[in-house]
């Protein structure tokens, strides 16, 4: 569930389980994980046209960048 974007106290009250308990069950969970291999590879090339659309279709009523 908390993979999924749920959250701890929403997963509280779904499993009836306080949220401190599934704090602690998820960084067990974690530790058990194998480590991350370290990226070597800059990548040369970065996509921002989310960014950059968000960003644009932005209604701004007051301050910088006002319509």
């Amino acid at each position: 569930m908390y993979l999924n974007g749920m959250g701890f106290r929403g997963i509280e009250r779904v499993k009836g389980v306080r949220h401190t308990t599934i704090i602690y069950w998820v960084k067990q969970l974690g530790e058990k994980l194998p480590e991350v291999p370290k990226e070597d590879v800059i990548p040369e090339v970065g996509e921002l046209d989310e960014l950059e659309t968000f960003i644009g279709s932005k209604n701004t009523k007051f301050g910088y960048g006002q319509q």
